[in-house]
């Protein structure tokens, strides 16, 4: 008898043991409860409030570490300590294998004998027409008469009712070197079309977020000298394509006394349009001496000093692209081959861009 109460003992021993791991368990599982789990709203308010008072004194603890670890290395003549870089959804994209290198020598092969490479060698001028779709809007014709002022070389004709295939065979025998088509619905330009001649390619492009120049404050206007282009952060093969079809409606030797900056940025696989000129003001400052007083001439009045200041004005218009499809030669919606489509299922990831 007394074996098998020895034997109770023991497993009422054993038994408290695991009781109490489970209520630490438990007491660690509800110290990490998330305040979206909690129903009662007044106590995950509470909640919420407290863990991030928590997070701020921590990254206040962070920031005291870093500067006086920043300190002790200056007075000891040490170097510093590396700078942090922010964690965004640009520098923790997907890895993509079409991402363009710089000793890429298939890449510069390709330039070489792409549809560009003559307007891009300056063995051809650009020359783009300009047309909409058949159902222009109000805001239609002053986009394009913004954008007869942004790209040198455009001339604007009414589409009236012909086909694009007629327009395009039109454009050919005109020696047009592009065609841009503007696209309306419900009097709101909304797509863009930019076809390359004489053999392509087409890519169609949404367009939103459209701000007019006279939308724009302290807005500036354009002259006819021909604008820089900057394009920024192509990096995929596709990008690299887009950036030369956009090239192409530019002439390659810009003027710069008229001071035009033409900017095409992408980021995210949106494509930002940006139309600027950059000032140069002289600005007087006063200089004063060591001993803090200002400086004086002969004549008691203060001497300035003339310092040259650069700064931006817009010109606009104000706009942003997004790639849709990249079509093989010109315009066929029955017979064409695409290049690339963009589809819902390619949208796994946030972090999945393609230009």
């Amino acid at each position: 008898m007394g074996v098998k109460r020895n034997k109770r003992e023991d497993e009422g021993m054993e038994g408290d043991s695991v009781n109490k791991s489970s209520n630490k368990k438990m007491k660690k599982e509800k110290s990490e409860i998330l305040p979206s789990s909690i129903k009662n709203k007044e106590k995950r308010s509470a909640v919420h409030a407290k863990l991030k008072h928590q997070k701020k004194l921590e990254k206040r603890k962070k920031l005291k570490a870093r500067d006086a670890a920043e300190k002790r290395a200056l007075e000891l003549g040490e170097e510093l300590p590396p700078k942090q870089i922010p964690r965004t959804i640009e520098n923790t994209r997907e890895a993509d294998e079409t991402v363009c290198m710089p000793d890429d020598e298939e890449l510069f092969a390709g330039n070489d004998a792409d549809e560009f490479s003559l307007i891009l060698k300056h063995e051809r001028t650009p020359k783009t027409l300009i047309t909409t779709c058949r159902f222009n809007s109000t805001r239609g014709p002053a986009f394009i008469s913004e954008l007869l002022s942004v790209i040198p070389n455009a001339h604007y004709y009414k589409r009236g009712t012909y086909d694009l295939k007629k327009i395009v065979e039109y454009a050919n025998n005109k020696e047009f070197t592009s065609i841009v088509v503007v696209h309306t619905n419900r009097r709101e330009p909304d797509a863009l079309l930019i076809i390359g001649l004489p053999d392509g390619p087409t890519a169609h492009f949404k367009l939103s977020s459209l701000v007019l120049r006279k939308d724009i404050k302290n807005h500036g206007n354009p002259t006819s000298h021909k604008p820089e282009l900057v394009l920024n952060n192509f990096t995929t093969r596709l990008g690299h394509r887009i950036g030369r079809l956009i090239q192409s409606l530019f002439p390659q030797d810009p003027n710069f006394r008229g001071r035009r900056v033409v900017t095409f940025h992408n980021q995210r696989d949106f494509i930002f349009f940006r139309h600027h000129r950059y000032i140069f003001d002289i600005k007087e400052s006063k200089q004063s001496d060591s001993k803090g007083k200002k400086a004086k001439d002969a004549k008691g009045e203060g001497i300035t000093e003339e310092k040259v200041v650069a700064r931006l004005q817009e010109c606009g218009p104000r706009f942003t692209l997004k790639l849709v499809s990249l079509q093989h030669g010109t315009f066929d919606t029955q017979g064409g081959e695409y290049e690339w489509v963009h589809k819902p299922e390619m949208d796994t990831s946030r972090r999945r861009f393609f230009l």
